[in-house]
């Protein structure tokens, strides 16, 4: 019978062979965009729901000489962001927001409850490169409203208030079918912003044209030579149940525990002002979930145990393998703009979120397995490309790789396979 550490081995030398199955040579040149959709090359093994491969593991065979490590950390030292940067960027743009909230308050205008909340990967401290991108979301409250589901995907919803709401300062923005247009109100409130912005003091402040179909309203702020764009989004905050939709998602019993989930589905549920492009006619009156608020608590509470990397804590590597994806996906963009157009960093952290329950332990994304986890992390991404199907972590039947961008899924993941079974070379790149 053999022993414990033989048992081991025996494992690691497994996993290896798993992670380099099907991996095609690393002295090619990059895949041209007219290869086969579905080569299958370095498509990972299927982690079951209930663990799978550990990504904590080690990364050498047995008898055989290590590999170079992919010195990833050197990587992440060129993404961390400079304190002095951050503080100016931030003053900045909480000087610009607060000028905006007071004065949208003092206007009747019907946002006289507004408040501000911070969202995206600065309030998640998972912000890369430069502070020059914000996002705020201005919140309205409504005490309740009636949604109803205007498509399959249990994300987007037509809202109409019940009889005598009291929110009746919002009749204004009430389409011909009594319901609240999400047109009407952000074009009202883009037009405070625009005005408003003309008396910031001190500092140089322009609103971006309108982007179709965008629920943002973008600000650019001039800072010496360089720009911040913030990104003000409309928001309702209301205080009723989550919509059926949300029943089966947010699975992160093994990863948070079950107190937590129950904690996190009564908070209130977010709506985006956001047009569903799916419509025959669009009329300007959908909205989208949203739950900003639970991914940054998520986030900035990765840990299985409470003290993750808290300064008493052990340190995990969850986040830097989130920025290292982030990172490869923003490069590759650059390269292929066209190509990767539909894909965003909102995929790589949905796929980051099923990483964690997939591995839900701290031991399972160990600080100096850096490596070892990046590739885990992924492949699982790679694995959601090449079956074109990555569940929204909320709204599990809402699918945000559609089929029919398959196409455009495998390019991505066959660059990605490139780039993996090269060792990074786009890393290196200026």
């Amino acid at each position: 019978m053999e022993g414990p550490g033989e048992q081991r081995r025996r494992q690691q030398r497994a996993v290896r062979r798993r992670g380099s199955a099907g991996r095609g040579s690393s002295g090619g040149g990059e895949p041209r965009e007219g290869g086969p959709a579905g080569s299958g090359r370095g498509r990972p093994a299927r982690a079951a729901p209930g663990g799978g491969r550990r990504p904590g593991g080690s990364a050498e065979r047995g008898g055989e000489a290590a590999v170079p490590p992919l010195r990833l950390r050197a990587v992440l030292s060129q993404l961390s962001l400079g304190r002095r940067d951050v503080s100016e960027a931030s003053g900045l743009v909480n000087q610009v927001v607060s000028h905006l909230i007071q004065a949208i308050r003092g206007r009747d205008g019907g946002f006289g409850a507004i408040s501000r909340l911070g969202a995206g990967s600065y309030y998640e401290r998972v912000k890369i490169s430069e502070p020059n991108e914000f996002d705020i979301m201005l919140v309205m409250p409504i005490t309740r409203i009636q949604l109803d589901e205007c498509d399959d995907t249990g994300a987007y919803y037509y809202l109409t208030f019940k009889r005598n709401p009291k929110e009746k300062y919002l009749n204004r923005f009430l389409d011909e079918d009594g319901k609240l247009s999400a047109d009407k109100m952000l074009t009202a409130l883009r037009k405070i912003i625009k005005e408003e912005v003309k008396n910031i003091k001190d500092v140089e402040v322009t609103v971006k044209r309108k982007k179709a179909g965008s629920p943002a309203i973008t600000l650019l702020i001039k800072k010496s030579s360089a720009e911040i764009s913030v990104d003000i989004i409309l928001a309702l905050e209301v205080q009723q149940s989550w919509p059926p939709s949300t029943q089966d998602g947010l699975n992160i019993e093994r990863w948070l525990g079950r107190k937590v989930r129950r904690e996190f589905r009564n908070k209130p549920i977010y709506l985006v002002a956001k047009q569903n492009k799916k419509e025959k006619v669009l009329r300007g009156n959908t909205w989208r979930l949203s739950f900003s608020h639970i991914e940054k608590a998520m986030m900035n509470n990765h840990g299985s145990i409470k003290t993750c990397c808290e300064t008493d804590g052990a340190k995990c590597c969850r986040k830097d393998c989130l920025k290292l994806l982030k990172y490869l996906l923003e490069k590759l963009k650059m390269k292929y703009a066209k190509e990767l157009e539909k894909f965003c960093s909102y995929h790589v952290k949905t796929a980051f979120f099923h990483s964690c329950v997939i591995w839900p332990n701290d031991t399972d994304w160990q600080y100096e397995n850096l490596e070892h986890c990046f590739q885990n992390y992924l492949e699982y991404f790679l694995r959601c490309l090449q079956d074109s199907q990555l569940p929204h972590f909320f709204i599990p039947q809402y699918n945000l790789l559609s089929p029919d961008d398959k196409a455009s899924s495998h390019f991505l993941s066959r660059q990605i396979n490139y780039q993996l079974n090269n060792r990074f070379p786009i890393f290196q790149q200026g």
